[in-house]
This record gives C-alpha cells, structure tokens and sequence, in this order.
C-alpha cells in the first residue's frame, strides 16, 4: 500500500517550509470549461518545481471527475523529472492531508470512521486512516448502494474490511472520524454526531456547495488546510457564514496541536504545495 503516512510527513515538511519562505505557490488558476472547471497550478522550493494541470467536470460519468497530469522539473536546471498522473496523485495527497488534520486535530483517532461517497478520494481516505490511524471500524455510505459495495469489496482485495451502511445518520451516530468525499452541493449526513467528532470535509469545492450541516459547522472547532484558498472556494464554511478570525489553516498547529473541546471540522480545498510533495516523495 502507499506509504500515506510518509506522505503527510511530506506534507507538513513543506507546509513549514512555506512558512519559512523556503517554498512558494500562487493561487490557482481557473478557467470555465463546458461541464467543468479547468485548473493550472504551480508550486516550487528549493528542490523542485511543479505544474499541474487539471479538468474538474463532476457530471462525469463514463470518465474521470478530476483528469490531468503534473509535470515535475529540478527547480536549479528546469530538467524534466516526471510527468504522473494527477488523478492518483491529488486523490493520495489529498487524503495524506486529511490524515495529517486528524493526527493533529481527533480526539479518537482510532474511530469508527465513516466515509461518505464512494469513489477514488473514499478508496484513498480509508486507505490513509486504516494505515496512519490504525482504524478498523470503517462504514462506507454512497447514495448509490451498488458503488459503495464494489469499493468494499475492492477494499477487501486489499485486506481492508469494511461494511456498507444503508444511511448516512446511522453511519455517523457513534462515528469518532467522519469523510465526506461526494460531489453534493448539499449536507450529506444529519447534525447528529458524537460531541468529540472530527469531519474531514473534501468532496466540495465551489462556494456554493456544502457537505458538512451548517448547524454543525456553527458549533465546532474550525480547520482548513488553505486559509486564503479557502476563504474563496470553502462553501461548508461561506454558507455557514463563519467568522474567519475563528478559523485555523494546517500550518498553524503543526508543531502544537491545540486542546480541543465539542466537534472539530477541517475543511480541505487543495494547494499545489500538497502536489509539491508528493511529486517530491516519488521523484526525489
């Protein structure tokens, strides 16, 4: 299995160089694009240099949501390095960051988890979980029962057991972790959730779309992986209408993870510096 751990050890290597104005990246770039959304994003540090490039178009059905690639160069000399496959890549990084939050942030770490969705990000959030976390009371939900059973089985494959739940509410009432990893532009699960709950919140990424229960985001201990990126893109957060003074990025408890009481949300709309590392972990 990929190593999700060293990944988010990556992660927070180059989230701290960032800090330390050792790495950079600038907001994405997005263009419109029939059905979808076209990304360019470019991140570097001293050692590497990226470029990914992306199509979003979440009414795919007989093809990938997310479809692109990302070229990584030697940051000193402009040398190719790689050109890999930004569906797999995005879909690591982007559960290694959710791993990350949830060493630093859940008050029990070990679970149950509860993801919601059943696509590539759900497939690599229990992957991440089960082996960062140790967790091995895992509930699958999809509103398409079939899908969410073809994972569990493909899960199974891999020796990861799983069982598929029928509702979102009754995957939720004792879960200590929560994933939500769907293209819905409405709450996928009821606010009601044990008081210790962290929920990772992945799938949306527009501001006007919203997984998580707004009465839920109201009451918890907020979390993103990207502050200014997120203040843009984090509709979980924009239609909860938050107070962004209350609202921590990852970078910010790296190093001292804060005592936490009730709920905590983390809210993850990507970063090139994430694709950063990870095309350093493979290429490197």
């Amino acid at each position: 299995m990929f190593d999700y751990f060293a990944l988010s050890e990556a992660i927070a290597e180059v989230l701290r160089a960032r800090r330390a104005g050792r790495a950079f990246a600038p907001e994405r770039l997005a263009v419109p694009v029939p059905g979808g959304v076209l990304l360019a994003m470019p991140a570097a540090d001293e050692a590497v240099a990226i470029v990914k490039n992306i199509t979003v178009h979440p009414g795919n059905r007989e093809h990938p949501v997310i479809q692109g690639e990302v070229l990584v160069v030697a940051a000193a000399t402009g040398r190719k390095l790689a050109v890999l496959d930004a569906k797999e890549l995005t879909a690591r990084r982007t559960a290694a960051v959710s791993l990350l939050a949830a060493r630093k942030l859940a008050a029990r770490p070990q679970g149950p988890l509860c993801v919601i969705g059943a696509g590539v990000q759900a497939r690599t959030h229990v992957e991440a979980f089960w082996q960062g976390l140790g967790v091995r009371d895992i509930r699958l939900v999809s509103r398409t029962r079939s899908r969410a059973e073809a994972l569990a089985a493909a899960l199974a494959g891999e020796g990861l057991a799983v069982r598929v739940v029928g509702e979102a509410g009754e995957g939720v009432a004792d879960a200590s972790l929560v994933v939500t990893v769907t293209t819905s532009g409405e709450p996928v699960f009821p606010d009601a959730v044990p008081a210790d709950v962290f929920v990772a919140a992945v799938g949306s990424f527009t501001p006007q779309a919203a997984e998580v229960p707004a009465t839920l985001v109201r009451r918890a201990a907020l979390f993103v992986d990207d502050l200014a990126s997120a203040r843009v893109e984090a509709g979980d957060f924009l239609r909860a209408g938050v107070d962004w003074a209350t609202v921590t990025p990852l970078e910010g408890i790296l190093d001292a993870a804060p005592r936490l009481s009730g709920p905590v949300v983390f809210k993850t709309v990507g970063h090139a510096l994430f694709d950063l590392a990870a095309a350093k972990l493979l290429c490197l």
